[in-house]
């Protein structure tokens, strides 16, 4: 469904981004998989991948520059860039009473890494996604940018500040880029530090579905965007098993 599609995965070694990509791969899409600094953790990933072509690529959240290098990569060997997926985050557990621990520091690197690197992305991509004509970004949000618990109050700002930023980028940059968020619930990664097996037993229990989320459970999401959902954008896909009816 996504033969001769370009998908650039920025994240692309973590749980949910190496998920993303082996979806992508496995609808035909060629796959850009970005990674931190270890370029060896991206080649592992496009490894794994079905099917030939594709790229193991780093750049830096913290520094815009090379994400224009990142696009412009893209550029030299493809010739194109199709879809863009934001799937890199970071963040740290802080207690939402305790406002002495969340301090500037803290605050400053998770707005960059979970704001503003995924606008720089978009920006560094526009020109290539313009150029599809086909052209879809899907960004990685969480459920905590609409509930307001979440592993830190920065956090969910900068998840519903990805939030507003989607709704006003696919306003803006429509018809020929559609942009979606996929917001996921508790997910079975090492992202947020601390949280093992009693963490999501519990959560679990109390999940309409009764178990928490995959990394492929939001891949699928993630895939959907690309493949079914041809007539959305500018809107929220919840992944959480139901969590927020509770």
């Amino acid at each position: 469904m996504l033969n001769k599609k370009v998908a650039v995965v920025i994240g692309g070694t973590g749980g949910i981004g190496a998920a993303v990509a082996r979806r992508l791969a496995d609808a035909g899409a060629t796959v850009i998989v970005c990674g931190h600094g270890d370029i060896s953790r991206a080649q592992r990933v496009v490894d794994s991948l079905v099917g030939v072509g594709h790229l193991a690529a780093t750049a830096s959240l913290l520094e815009s520059a090379t994400l224009t290098a990142l696009a412009e990569k893209a550029r030299s060997v493809f010739g194109r860039a199709d879809i863009l997926i934001n799937a890199a985050g970071y963040t740290q557990p802080v207690p939402h009473g305790d406002l002495d621990m969340l301090d500037d520091d803290l605050i400053d690197n998770i707005m960059k890494v979970n704001w503003r690197a995924q606008f720089a992305a978009i920006r560094a991509f526009r020109g290539l996604l313009e150029a599809s004509g086909d052209g879809l970004v899907v960004n990685l949000s969480s459920v905590s940018a609409t509930t307001g618990q979440g592993s830190n109050i920065a956090y969910c700002a900068a998840k519903a500040g990805l939030d507003v930023m989607t709704v006003a980028l696919a306003r803006a940059l429509a018809p020929t880029i559609r942009i979606l968020n996929v917001s996921p619930g508790v997910v079975d990664t090492h992202f947020v530090p601390g949280r093992g097996a009693d963490f999501n037993s519990k959560v679990a229990a109390t999940t309409p579905l009764s178990r928490i989320g995959t990394p492929d459970d939001v891949a699928a999401a993630v895939a959907a965007c690309a493949t079914h959902l041809k007539f959305s954008t500018g809107v929220n896909i919840v992944v959480d098993g139901g969590r927020q009816l509770n």
